[in-house]
């Protein structure tokens, strides 16, 4: 069966991907077992040399990427350049930091020496979401490779060139062959990979109900599983916020990337006070963003990764209008393929979708509250628990309402965002585990006691 990869910006059969056969993902398995044995011996030096040269290899191929990302997924152009370069970022600091992470831990105890040690599990395999196709896979893939295991990659069915640029880097880097592999390969043989008993751990991010499937799976085999699912995220402006700043921060949140993005801004709970002020310039910022050609360096907003997901996107609008949302800006997709405008809809309240449900695209939602203790309740009023942000003049007091927030991160002043160097991933339905950081580069290691008496 084929699968067929369309432009988003023009409509058009970019690619088409076989999927494979039970014998091509038997063979991507089979090699992950020797592959496995042979790069966990290795010296973590040498692993980290190697890695590196990944991140090195990336920067070198950074245009060719970007115009694979470009075209499959419509990423604009200065957006894939910059996912690209972080994910070298990436390969470098766990090549610089993995020695710290894994080093075995003394603890004292009443033996004569005891301690932790972290080992390597085996292979893992990696269901990767489409809206960063780069960024989501080395996310996962440079702590697990440092950790010393090996990978195997299903990634989204629109990004398919994605997962093999990605594969030719490593291999040209001097990754060994069986290290990293990529299955070309729908649902239903996903499931049955997690089934192998060569698969000793999973890692996801996509939605809740792909979460649900995958984990559910996971669990019946006892495999370790991290899921990270979707996001709602709440940004709170109280009334001493810097308006020029958190207007900004708004702008850069919600639509960056189209909005596709699970830790992007999608709720935004207003103090009343300051709230007239904050849509108005709001509004006026969203409607000078210019949709169209993502490789186009004149385009700020791109359209969206495929039209069903614009159509389900309107979808959400409309049905949180029929209920009494006020379409401010925006609201209506765009004549051309995938495009869906910076849209804003205000007077959101609960019973609409706009209030409940992930708004996975350029819409954002006004929720308009008395004051800051409202503001957290509100924030805290959904079943997701991501990442939130919380925009005012005073930090310590921004402080105090981020540590309300049920979320796996919350940023004060700034957007929320996955950064290396902090443990990634979210609570409640947003999902579990995290990613990066010393946290991130644990999950799939065996955290060995080991006691001498």
């Amino acid at each position: 069966m084929k699968v067929d990869t369309v432009n988003p910006a023009t409509g058009q059969v970019e690619h088409s991907q076989t999927l494979m056969d039970a014998a091509a993902v038997e063979s991507v398995l089979a090699a992950s077992q020797p592959a496995f044995r042979a790069w966990s011996a290795r010296p973590l030096g040498e692993r980290g040399e190697l890695l590196r040269r990944v991140g090195a290899g990336l920067r070198r191929r950074r245009d060719d990427i970007q115009r694979i990302m470009t075209a499959e997924m419509g990423k604009l152009r200065r957006e894939a350049l910059a996912e690209v370069d972080k994910c070298a970022g990436a390969c470098e600091y766990y090549a610089d930091h993995a020695g710290d992470y894994l080093k075995d831990e003394p603890i004292a105890t009443d033996g004569r020496r005891s301690y932790v040690r972290y080992e390597p599990i085996g292979c893992v395999f990696a269901v990767m979401p489409w809206n960063f196709p780069i960024w989501q896979v080395f996310r996962f893939l440079a702590p697990a490779l440092m950790a010393g295991n090996v990978a195997v990659l299903k990634h989204a069915a629109n990004v398919p060139r994605c997962a093999d640029v990605i594969a030719e880097v490593l291999r040209d880097a001097g990754i060994p062959a069986g290290v990293f592999g990529v299955l070309h390969i729908d649902n239903d043989q996903a499931a049955e990979v997690i089934r192998d008993p060569r698969i000793a751990a999973v890692t996801l991010t996509g939605s809740e109900r792909a979460g649900r499937s995958v984990a559910g799976n996971a669990g019946q085999q006892l495999k370790k599983c991290v899921m990270e699912l979707g996001g709602s995220d709440a940004f709170v402006v109280l009334e001493d916020a810097d308006l020029d700043k958190t207007v900004a921060g708004a702008i850069a949140s919600r639509y960056g990337n189209a909005g596709q993005t699970c830790i992007a801004a999608k709720r935004f709970i207003v103090v009343e006070a300051i709230a007239d002020r904050f849509v108005q310039r709001f509004a006026e910022a969203a409607a000078g963003l210019k949709l169209g050609d993502p490789a186009d360096d004149a385009t700020t907003l791109a359209p969206m990764a495929r039209r069903d997901l614009r159509d389900e996107l309107h979808r959400q609008v409309q049905a949180s209008v029929a209920r009494g949302a006020r379409p401010l800006l925006g609201c209506e997709p765009d004549a051309s393929h995938a495009g869906y405008p910076a849209s804003i809809l205000d007077n959101v309240a609960p019973g609409m979708p706009a209030y409940s449900e992930e708004l996975f695209g350029p819409v954002a939602s006004i929720l308009r509250v008395r004051d800051e203790a409202e503001a957290i309740r509100v924030a805290n009023d959904t079943s997701f628990g991501l990442g939130g942000s919380v925009w005012s003049g005073n930090p310590e007091r921004g402080d105090r309402v981020a540590r309300q927030l049920q979320v796996g991160a919350a940023f004060v002043n700034a957007i929320v965002r996955s950064d290396v160097r902090l443990p990634f991933g979210g609570t409640k339905r947003s999902g579990f585990g995290r990613e990066l950081a010393e946290h991130g580069i644990h999950e799939f290691m065996n955290i060995k006691s080991v006691y001498i008496a």
